[in-house]
């Protein structure tokens, strides 16, 4: 099998050192110099914030996905990419594909989204290394998705569209804090982010799952403490912080959180101030990361701030998948997506 991988390795070799020739430097967001195809053809992602990105902006590029959709988010997909096979993840937590699954897939290149880290500037040369692929970083940040896209345009030949998504992502960016800078801090709901089936995983203050918070008008009540990214919770310390207002990813644990002894106590859960995200194709808030959260965005401070938010959220959500996503939502797919988006009851 080993003898087997490092023919297929010196095989790409060969093609990658033919490419070359049409090759073109490129400088990626952590500022690593790569020799990339004048115009890739077969883009492989490495982890899931970098697929939803290939996607909303070359999906005709993609050549698989990092998990296999879902039957229910794949009827937010375009028919042509939901069949696409899966190779597992190269980066990020539980990264489940290897040299062997890269080389597989005949890519031309490889993007990941996300962070610029030393860790992934040292996983990427490792990987380009090891396959002779180029594999570029670009910077995850919601701040930077319009530069973000730029540079995905000019990498893949696609700068027009790029420049749309991009002109459209900032636009709602700006709109969203316009209306947000107007709002003093003190008058901003405290917010739990609560994740997983017991709700006691959370994203802490700076920590990319939890971006749109602040931007959405929120205060994330997990200040960081010197812990960064996701961690547990207490439930103690879930009844100290008290929240105004509680967002959750889980059905099972919205629906369960009027009867569990912990949670029912908290006056965000007596009060109906629990909130689920829509979850398809890709979550609104989170998971991924990506720029999936932009209608997140919207839709966070809309609710939490619906006096300075009064437009329709069907209609920005249609408006929004067609651009991004590719797709013309129906009257019943908009419900799917947002019956379970407003204040839970108990």
């Amino acid at each position: 099998m080993q003898a087997l991988v490092a023919v297929a390795i010196t095989l790409v070799g060969l093609a990658v050192a033919v490419e070359a020739a049409f090759a073109r430097p490129f400088v990626d967001a952590a500022g690593r110099t790569v020799e990339v195809p004048e115009r890739a053809k077969r883009v492989l992602a490495a982890g899931p914030p970098a697929s939803v990105l290939l996607y909303t902006l070359a999906p005709e590029t993609m050549i698989g996905w990092v998990r296999a959709p879902s039957p229910d988010e794949a009827a937010f997909l375009t028919p042509k990419t939901r069949g696409l096979p899966a190779y597992g993840r190269l980066t990020g937590k539980g990264n489940t594909a290897n040299v062997e699954a890269v080389l597989l897939m005949k890519p031309d290149l490889i993007i990941d989204v996300g962070s610029t880290a030393p860790t992934y500037v040292s996983l990427a040369d490792r990987v380009q290394a090891q396959t002779g692929i180029p594999y570029i970083l670009l910077d995850g940040a919601i701040d930077r998705t319009g530069e973000t896209y730029a540079k995905l345009g000019e990498l893949i030949g696609t700068p027009e569209r790029a420049r749309d998504l991009a002109t459209y992502a900032e636009a709602m960016i700006a709109e969203v804090k316009g209306r947000i800078d107007s709002i003093p801090a003190d008058r901003r709901p405290r917010v739990y982010y609560a994740r997983g089936p017991r709700g006691l995983e959370t994203g802490v203050t700076g920590s990319i799952n939890t971006e749109i918070l602040d931007r959405g008008g929120a205060r994330n009540v997990a200040e960081s403490g010197g812990a960064s990214g996701l961690t547990t919770v207490s439930p103690e310390q879930v009844l100290a912080w008290n929240p105004d207002a509680i967002i959750t990813l889980d059905p099972a644990f919205r629906r369960g959180m009027s009867t569990d002894p912990l949670w029912s106590t908290l006056g965000a859960v007596r009060a109906g101030r629990v909130y689920q995200t829509p979850r398809l194709p890709f979550g609104w808030f989170d998971s991924p990361p990506g720029i999936n959260r932009l209608i997140g965005l919207r839709w966070l401070a809309g609710l939490l701030h619906p006096d300075l938010f009064p437009e329709p959220m069907d209609a920005i959500a249609r408006d929004f998948y067609k651009r991004f996503y590719h797709v013309d939502l129906d009257a019943g797919q908009l419900d799917t997506l947002l019956k379970d988006a407003e204040a839970a009851r108990p």
